[in-house]
């Protein structure tokens, strides 16, 4: 019988307490983000992808940035992608020593700067080499070694599930399985009967990811998939809640006001790691999600898309937590009227 998603499991000899996992995510997953994940319920949070090349050759602002831990995120994995042993070796120590509690390889990214230089869904292709980077990566930092794979790089490619195997087999700790072709990107259906089919085969456990989009899709997912965890991207983007309704400790969407106190949060979060004229341009990306988040329209966003600096930024989200805002009317002069730069 398949656990709740509330009960504990390990990987390897850490120790989860929930089967609800943040999944890494490219140019967003640094501490604060993974910290948001933790405080709202996921077992674990995953960094985003961390260079080996550059950890390896002690790159100033990757190790400055890229591996700041806070200490409520324990258990924390870090994931790395690159092509070279060595390198990867020597990257998992330096990530075990800044405090990683697992190494994560990134062995299913289909962006094409990463997969030409021999990295990411490329070594769908290269199953002896993916090999040697686990066990490089295992020997190297002492660490539990999961990986993150595609199910094949093209449709019909089962790649994935064949390399997945093999890396059962070598030693590493945990695989997370997104069934979808790296060609597709997020396009179609995900193949959840892949990920039951690779869980048969394997000793260790599978973690389904890939179109969890909500607490509804990742419960289906986990059924259908008969997987050990899941792991959510996209749907955690403005919406930590998701963790909470997935632990049962949230039932109801949240109000107007938790979503702005959230925003402001991740706001203070940013200027605290990269200094206000840094984070000012670092936060647009995170503006569309809190905004859908209280039903406002795509317009709302361009004042917010529009201020040159965290100030503005934050004098346009206090406007907008008025309690004469409603923001939940959808009328262009209402928003023209709360989110409007201040006179100078």
């Amino acid at each position: 019988m398949q656990a709740t998603l509330t009960s504990p499991f390990r990987i390897g000899d850490v120790e989860i307490s929930n089967r609800i996992l943040l999944a890494p995510l490219a140019g967003i997953g640094n501490w604060f983000v993974r910290l948001q994940a933790r405080r709202h319920g996921a077992g674990l949070a995953v960094s985003e992808m961390v260079s080996s090349f550059a950890l390896h050759h002690r790159n100033r602002r990757t190790l400055d940035e890229l591996l700041v831990i806070d200490p409520a995120e324990h258990p924390v994995s870090v994931q790395l992608f690159g092509h070279d042993p060595e390198a990867m070796r020597s990257a998992a120590r330096i990530a075990a020593e800044a405090g990683a509690d697992l190494i994560d390889i990134n062995m299913g990214c289909p962006v094409r700067k990463v997969c030409k230089t021999g990295a990411g869904a490329a070594l769908l292709s290269d199953h002896d080499l993916a090999v040697r980077l686990a066990t490089a990566a295992i020997e190297g930092s002492q660490r539990p070694v999961t990986v993150k794979l595609r199910s094949g790089r093209e449709p019909g490619d089962d790649s994935g599930m064949e390399l997945a195997v093999r890396l059962a087999g070598a030693g590493v700790a945990a695989i997370a399985f997104h069934p979808r072709p790296a060609s597709v990107q997020h396009a179609g259906s995900p193949d959840r009967g892949l990920v039951r089919e690779l869980v048969d085969r394997v000793d260790v456990p599978v973690i389904v990811s890939g179109g969890l989009r909500s607490a509804a899709d990742a419960r289906r997912a986990y059924d259908a998939s008969g997987a050990a965890a899941v792991m959510i991207a996209r749907g955690a983007l403005g919406n930590p809640w998701i963790f909470e309704e997935l632990a049962g400790r949230r039932a109801a969407s949240p109000r107007p006001d938790e979503v702005m106190r959230e925003l402001r949060w991740v706001m203070d979060r940013a200027e605290q790691h990269f200094g206000a004229a840094r984070a000012a341009p670092y936060l647009r990306k995170f503006y569309p999600w809190y905004l859908e988040r209280l039903g406002l329209p795509k317009r709302a966003n361009r004042p917010l898309q529009s201020a040159s600096t965290l100030a503005q930024a934050r004098d346009l989200v206090a406007r907008l937590a008025r309690p004469d805002t409603d923001v939940h009317d959808r009328a262009p002069t209402r928003f023209a009227g709360a989110l409007a730069p201040a006179p100078a």
